[in-house]
């Protein structure tokens, strides 16, 4: 198995408000997004917001033994005061803030909110995993 993901698949509650939010974030559905699911295109890798009832489905057997806790992302960016206005930026569209952004140990700066599902996502700048200019992260 190469060392890579494709489809990182988020369960949501009501899909049509976890489409929204992100939707209000600025992110845009692909066209093969549906009722059901919602897909965005994050560079070289796509996200799917998926009902709770069909995401069961697709875990099949695994549906009452999946604790269904969050799941924490991670949006690098390439200064601080990218950091802050993201994170912002998320509170104003109904993220609920986890973490201000403040420096952290390993040298970098970062905050995090969750979606309205709880998922977590961390908005950080890393000096040690330098961006691409199109966003793609060395992770060292």
């Amino acid at each position: 198995m190469e060392q890579r993901i494709t489809l990182v698949t988020l369960r949501v509650a009501d899909i049509a408000r976890a489409r929204g939010f992100y939707e209000d974030l600025g992110w845009q559905p692909t066209p093969g997004s549906q009722a059901s699911v919602a897909f965005f295109q994050m560079g070289g890798i796509g996200l799917a917001l998926l009902a709770a009832a069909d995401f069961e489905n697709e875990i099949a057997g695994d549906a009452g033994k999946v604790a269904h806790g969050p799941t924490m992302l991670a949006h690098n960016v390439h200064d601080r005061a990218e950091v802050d206005r993201l994170v912002s930026f998320a509170l104003t569209r109904g993220g609920r803030l986890v973490r201000p952004p403040t420096e952290q140990v390993w040298g970098g700066y970062s905050g995090i909110f969750a979606d309205p599902d709880g998922h977590y996502w961390e908005i950080a700048f890393n000096p040690h995993w330098p961006l691409a200019a199109d966003g793609t992260v060395t992770v060292a």
